[in-house]
């Protein structure tokens, strides 16, 4: 374990298995993993699309990776796939617990057809938390405003080396509402204020309410997620340039 790093290395052949079979990849679909670390996942998964990249920000474990790399349409990239925008149909990942709220702000402004990630089992309850509840917070609200959540199952400790201190579930993500940088930015600001009103708390961020005033006298932590993106998505901006959003197939 690189421990700077936060990794925990996935080990269990079942758990690896179920993720595979989760993932459903077709052959002409791309397939993008992040965090490929010493490539257990990466030896069952770069063989099944039609393309396969994958991202791994510990230079030492590189080299394992690129074991299981047998042909040109399979590159590992040295690096942060959150700072990039890689094209993919499928994503597979186990990521460090650090970086799971980065990946749903990330994940919410690509274009994909399916995810299956491992995720903290608290971190799975914060992004499920429904509006009033003590984790509903502004990763809750961007989350269950751009994706849709199915916890497959549970995955001990001991399904990783070393084990971490606290259980994961695996997690099938697919993408409902794409959201803009500038939205997720301000939907952080409004969760700032969460114990607010919302008519105050839009005030002092600039934020203009227009269909969604009735809401003014609730607190910021009662708004649903479909009122957080009313009143914080770029239809509501002081601009005539809207933003056209496409639905997606639901589960």
């Amino acid at each position: 374990m690189r421990s700077k790093l936060g990794q925990h290395y996935l080990i269990d052949s079942l758990v690896i298995n179920r993720i595979i079979a989760s993932a459903s990849i077709t052959p002409n679909e791309r397939v993008l993993e992040i965090g490929t670390g010493k490539g257990a996942l990466t030896k069952e998964l770069c063989h099944l699309g039609k393309s396969f990249e994958g991202y791994e920000v510990d230079r030492d474990n590189i080299s394992d990776t690129l074991l299981e790399i047998v042909t040109a349409r399979e590159t590992v990239h040295l690096g942060d796939a959150f700072k990039k925008t890689p094209r993919f149909d499928v994503l597979v990942s186990s990521l460090p617990y650090s970086r799971s709220t980065t990946f749903i702000e990330w994940i919410s402004q690509m274009e994909y057809n399916r995810a299956v990630v491992l995720l903290q089992e608290d971190f799975v309850k914060k992004i499920m938390a429904t509006p009033g509840d003590r984790d509903y917070r502004a990763i809750s609200a961007i989350a269950q405003i751009s994706s849709e959540f199915r916890v497959l199952m549970s995955v001990g400790k001991r399904s990783f080396s070393p084990p971490p201190r606290v259980n994961s579930l695996m997690v099938l993500v697919k993408p409902k509402t794409k959201l803009t940088r500038t939205e997720i930015l301000k939907i952080r600001r409004l969760f700032s204020l969460r114990r607010k009103k919302v008519i105050s708390a839009a005030a002092k961020l600039g934020i203009i309410l227009h269909e969604y005033g009735f809401a003014g006298d609730r607190r910021v932590y009662s708004l649903t997620p479909e009122e957080v993106l009313g009143i914080c998505g770029e239809r509501n901006a002081d601009t005539s340039e809207k933003r056209e959003r496409q639905p997606h197939k639901q589960f």
